[in-house]
Order: structure tokens, then C-alpha cells, then sequence
């Protein structure tokens, strides 16, 4: 009798866990379906997406501050952009942050009070002497970092001498030297050429308003001495005594070379303005390209100038009686990833995704000329740019993941239509192989950008200037080569795979260079370990699910801070969950083989709950780096594409196997 009793307990149990399973699967069903059809009422006619970018207050800041040096003031505009930056304005700290709930950050906020003061906030509003206060606690405007002091300088807000030499003769060092155009990160070059000629040239910002900021400077700022912080290694007093030298040398260079040199920066900008993308297709390198152009005598009407003009036009958003500036645009990596999302699920009609993979195939960056040429001459094109044009430099990270999505398309694809891919899929692949650094790894942009002694001039304060391999783009590389063809890439895989173990922290997970961080550095590996056929059992990838593992919230999500960034100790830490992260993770421990386990229910299950009324995911938390430490992004997108990726991927490995 007891036996039978127990026989009808354990029946019961395995009845009701039977029924968990199928009401879990009908509500997955259900709001997955909804998140997709969510998605592709998202997707352009043409077949691509485009999010919304968002930086920190600097760049719309930087947008009016631009305005007034031109003076060419829109003054609709202008109140539309500050009403942004004063509802960015954080009570805890009175001042501005870099991300969402972060820290007050000296830069961004003495930038966005100028800004706001520009526009005819006066300093005795509150919101004002607020920000004021707060500026004068963290040293004042002298404290600001070297990008903001320039601008202060070309407004005459602060002497000359209180920021880095940038003279235009830069561009005459040859390649041998210490210092040299090849030798810095894309992003620096493209800012950088501009910049020295209006640094060289000490160019003076219109203010057709005269407005200052004095009360921002603790002591008047002609008298302060104290610019430059004081050199904590070997490596940087050096350079600062390099720039001490050079500053007082700099006014006596031969007129013929200033004039030469100024020229060659001139060209070398003209012929990477990009059309209405815009030089670099980031937002700095517009701004200092357009500035720089006026200044050499470009009328406004000429086509270059009104080249730049609009390019830096196509970066706002307009939101209701708002608008703020987006630092670049986003169309190829948000096409790639909403196409990879929608390829999980095969219940998912695949012909918006082929729509969305031909829409990527007339970006494809072929014969066009490149920086990346200077030390891969002979090698064929065949990448993506991040943004809609940039054919100087294509990105790494976005031509595996577009491999990775067209190799998928070309398997689910009808027959009549896989070969359209392959030239395609066989150039990219062949130009990411031919991109890999000597250690193993793969940048984003270049091949043994590796100079690091250069992130110690006084310039590089941002700790940005180069472009070494990271193991989220190794990851993506060598994950693509592998789905794609690992026999005829297996030396060039391998290479990576060791250079991804040796980047492994001791906790078990990777760095995240272009996503926050840890858990996205960590989902990226794992990805790519299981694209390449690494044994599930690898104690690396053990180590790493045990690592996520542990990292899991009690709501069954998973969230990180971008202050890992400043401090590991947060590695994998926040105050509450996020969709994307908590989709980074659940891909993750899939990927190693996890997809029956405890943390991936409980974090599916989070992401159902948290699911908004249109199907999506929705929060304010910042998603990745620009620049870690000092420049971060928030990608629109990441908490759309990320869970439907998770939550197809999950069906698709669960379904018909719920036990």
C-alpha cells in the first residue's frame, strides 16, 4: 500500500512538472513570437536596422558648443538639446555622470554647464550654482581632461599653455619614429589630424554670445599651474618633460614646414571626409574636421564644408521637445545582430533575414583604399564598417559576426539562393585572417596596434590612443572562421583559441573591451569555443560556467556595473539584473553545453517576467564602453535583439526535451 501511495506521489510529481513544462513552452511560444514580430516591425524597408547610440552629455553638449564656435546658432535647436542635458543632470552628485547612475565625471560637467550657459541658462539658477558647486568640489575646470581643456582653449577660457602640444607637423614623422599616425588607433588618427591643425593654427571659437565660465576655475585661470597632473610612472615624467621641450621649440618651427605640414593634415582629412557619414563616421573627428575646414577659409557653402555639416546633422535624434547627438551610428552591427537573434529560432521565417544579410552584402568594403593597408598591403578587401559608410576602416568585430550570420543564412537558405553568399562570406573571411596580430589576437581596426608606451603621453590621458587585440573580437573572429570553414583556417584559429586562454582571469571569465563587460566578454569566448568544437568538458569553459554561475542574482538575472571598468572587485556585479546581460549570460552557459541546467530556467524565466507590454525589454542602463574608464554607450538595441536571441536559442535547444 505505501508502495502504491509513493508510486501515486512520484506519478503526480512528474504530472505536474510535465504540466510546468508545456505551460512553460506555450507562454515562451507566445512572448517570443511577440518579441520577434516586435523586432521586425522595427526593420527598415530596405532590410536593415538602426538604433539610437547614446553617449554621455558630453557629445550633445559638444553640439551646441560647436554651434557657438562656428556661430551658426540654431536657437530651436539648441533649447531642444539642453532640455536633454538638464534632464541628465544626476541629484545624487549635482553634476553630470558618463553613464546612467554613475559617478560625477569633471569632463562631462563642466562641458554640459558651458553648454547650458551658452544657451542663456544663467548661473544663479539653481540647477546652475548646483553644478557649479559640485565642479568646484572636483577641482574645477583645470581638473577637466585634456579633450575638454583644448576646447577651452580654442574658447579662450583657459591659456594655451595649460593643454598638450598638437602640432600638424605630426603628420610629417615617419614611420621609424617613436610616434606616428600607424602607430595610434583609428579613432585617434581621425580626431587627431583635424585637431592639429586647429591647435596649431590656435583657433578661436566665434562666441557670438561672449560667454565665460571664470567661476568654473578655483583660481583664475591664467595663474593656474596646475594642468597637468603630476606623473605617477617613469614612463610619463619623460614624456612630460618631451612636451615641456616641445612646447617652448613648437612656435619656432620654420614657416615653410608649419605651412607644408597644414597642408598634408588638409589632405589627408579631405580624403577621408566619407561623404555624408562624415570623417571616421564618429562624431569627434566631424566636429574637429568642420572646425578645421572653416578655419582654413572654406566658405559655408562650399561642398566639403556642407559635407561635414551634414554629416554631423544625420547624428541627432529628435524626441518630442528634446534632441541630443548621437557619437556615430550603429546600422551594419545592428542588422547583424537582430539577423543572428532571428536565425535561433527555426520556427522564425528566415526571409526578412535574408532580406536583412542582402542589405549587408552592398556594404561589403572591397577595393577601397584603408588605413589598414599600411601594414597589409597586399591583402583584398572584404570587410563591414560599423556605421552606413566608412570604407577607410572596416571593423573587425562586425565582418565576423556578418560572416557568422551569412554562413547561418547560406545553410537555412533554399537551394537557388546559397550561392549568392559565397564570394562574400570567402572575401571577408580571407581579410579577417590576414588581419590577425602576431600574438594571436584580433583588434578591432588594425594588425599589432600594440604601441602601449604611447598611452603615457600627455595627450592620451583618455588611456585610449591604440588599438591592441581583445578577446570579445578574437572571440567573434575565430568563432566565424570556424562555422565557416576550420580546415582552411585551422593555423589562424588555433592561434586564436591560445590567445583566448591566455586572456582568461583568474575568476574563470574574459575581459569585455566593447561591452560591459565581464559577462560579455565572457558570453563572447564561450560562443566562439563552441563554434570552434571545443570539448564542453575543457576546464576553461568550466571554469567560466562556474564563474557565471556564481555571478547569477536571486531574481534569476544577471547584471554588471560599469565601474568594473575602474574596480574587477565588481566584475559581474550590479545593483540589479538587465535584460542583455542576463541574455549574454543564458547564451554563455548554453553555448558550454549548459542549457538544461538551473541558471538558464531561472534566467529564462527572468527575462519572460520582465518582458514589456509591446514584447520588448526596456531599461537606462549603459551597455558597453567606448573607451573604458572614460567614454561609454548605450546601445537602443541590446535589450531587444539580446533576449529574443536567448529566449530562441532556448526553445529551439529545449523543444520536444523537457524532461
Amino acid at each position: 500500500m505505501n508502495g502504491m501511495q509513493e508510486r501515486i506521489t512520484v506519478d503526480q510529481t512528474q504530472m505536474d512538472l510535465a504540466k510546468d513544462d508545456e505551460e512553460e513552452t506555450v507562454l515562451l511560444k507566445s512572448q517570443l513570437n511577440k518579441a520577434r514580430s516586435a523586432l521586425l516591425a522595427m526593420q527598415s524597408q530596405d532590410g536593415h536596422w538602426c538604433f539610437p547610440l547614446e553617449a554621455d552629455c558630453t557629445i550633445p553638449a559638444e553640439y551646441i558648443l560647436m554651434m557657438h564656435f562656428m556661430d551658426e546658432v540654431d536657437a530651436v535647436l539648441e533649447q531642444k538639446i539642453a532640455r536633454f542635458i538638464r534632464s541628465k543632470q544626476d541629484k545624487s552628485h549635482d553634476g553630470w555622470p558618463l553613464y546612467y547612475g554613475g559617478d560625477f565625471d569633471i569632463s562631462c560637467s563642466v562641458k554640459s554647464y558651458y553648454a547650458l550657459k551658452l544657451v542663456g541658462d544663467s548661473p544663479d539658477e539653481p540647477h546652475m550654482v548646483r553644478a557649479r558647486e559640485a565642479i568646484l568640489r572636483y577641482g574645477g575646470a583645470a581638473s577637466s581632461n585634456v579633450f575638454t581643456r583644448l576646447l577651452l582653449a580654442m574658447y579662450q577660457q583657459i591659456p594655451w599653455r595649460g593643454v598638450p602640444v598638437v602640432p600638424s607637423e605630426l603628420i610629417l614623422l615617419p614611420k621609424w619614429f617613436p610616434f606616428h599616425l600607424s602607430k595610434i588607433s583609428y579613432w585617434s588618427r581621425t580626431v587627431m589630424v583635424p585637431l592639429s591643425i586647429l591647435c596649431t593654427l590656435k583657433a578661436k571659437a566665434a562666441n557670438p554670445r561672449q560667454v565665460n565660465i571664470r567661476e568654473l576655475f578655483t583660481v583664475p585661470p591664467e595663474q593656474e599651474k596646475n594642468y597637468f597632473p603630476r606623473a605617477d610612472t617613469r614612463l610619463k615624467r619623460f614624456f612630460m618633460w618631451v612636451e615641456r621641450i616641445l612646447s617652448k621649440f613648437e612656435p619656432r618651427l620654420p614657416e615653410f614646414m608649419r605651412r607644408y605640414s597644414i597642408r598634408r593634415a588638409e589632405q589627408w582629412t579631405l580624403e577621408r571626409l566619407n561623404g555624408e557619414c562624415g570623417i571616421g563616421a564618429i562624431f569627434p573627428a566631424m566636429v574637429n574636421a568642420y572646425e578645421a575646414l572653416a578655419l582654413l577659409g572654406y566658405p559655408k557653402d562650399h561642398p566639403d564644408r556642407e559635407l561635414c555639416r551634414k554629416a554631423l546633422e544625420g547624428l541627432l535624434v529628435f524626441e518630442d521637445e528634446q534632441a541630443w547627438c548621437q557619437p556615430c551610428t550603429s546600422p551594419v552591427w545592428d542588422t547583424v545582430l537582430s539577423g543572428l537573434a532571428l536565425q535561433e529560432d527555426e520556427d522564425t521565417d528566415q526571409r526578412p533575414v535574408r532580406a536583412a544579410m542582402d542589405w549587408l552584402l552592398t556594404k561589403q568594403i572591397l577595393d577601397e583604399p584603408g588605413d589598414w593597408r599600411d601594414k597589409c598591403p597586399t591583402l583584398q578587401g572584404g570587410g563591414w564598417a560599423f556605421q552606413y559608410a566608412n570604407p577607410h576602416y572596416p571593423d573587425l568585430d562586425d565582418t565576423a559576426a556578418v560572416v557568422w550570420a551569412l554562413v547561418q543564412t547560406q545553410i537555412q537558405a533554399p537551394e537557388d539562393v546559397k550561392g549568392a553568399y559565397e564570394q562574400s562570406i570567402t572575401r571577408a573571411a580571407d581579410w579577417l585572417a590576414g588581419m590577425q596580430s602576431s600574438n594571436g589576437g584580433f583588434a578591432a581596426f588594425d594588425v599589432d596596434n600594440t604601441y602601449h608606451y604611447l598611452n603615457e603621453i600627455p595627450f592620451a590621458d583618455h588611456g585610449a590612443l591604440i588599438d591592441p587585440p581583445t578577446s570579445d573580437v578574437t572571440a567573434r573572429c575565430v568563432g566565424s572562421l570556424s562555422l565557416y570553414n576550420a580546415e582552411r583556417y585551422q593555423e589562424v584559429v588555433q592561434r586564436g583559441i591560445e590567445f583566448l586562454l591566455s586572456e582568461q582571469e583568474a575568476n574563470g571569465s574574459w575581459f569585455g573591451r566593447w561591452g560591459t563587460n565581464y559577462i560579455y566578454g565572457t558570453w563572447s569566448v564561450l560562443e566562439a569555443l563552441k563554434l570552434a568544437g571545443m570539448d564542453p568538458n575543457h576546464m576553461s569553459i568550466r571554469r567560466a560556467v562556474q564563474w557565471l554561475k556564481s555571478t547569477q542574482r536571486e531574481d534569476g538575472g544577471w547584471g554588471e556595473t560599469n565601474y568594473s571598468y575602474f574596480d574587477t572587485q565588481q566584475a559581474g556585479q550590479f545593483e540589479t539584473s538587465t535584460s542583455f546581460q542576463t541574455a549574454w549570460a543564458i547564451l554563455g552557459l548554453m553555448a558550454a553545453g549548459e542549457v538544461n541546467s538551473k541558471s538558464v530556467r531561472t534566467g529564462v524565466d527572468y527575462l519572460l517576467r520582465n518582458q514589456m507590454p509591446d514584447g520588448l525589454w526596456e531599461e537606462p542602463w549603459f551597455t558597453a564602453p567606448g573607451f573604458p574608464r572614460v567614454f561609454y554607450l548605450k546601445y537602443h538595441g541590446y535589450s531587444k535583439y539580446f533576449p529574443i536571441w536567448a529566449l530562441g536559442r532556448y526553445r529551439t535547444l529545449t523543444k520536444g526535451n523537457k524532461t
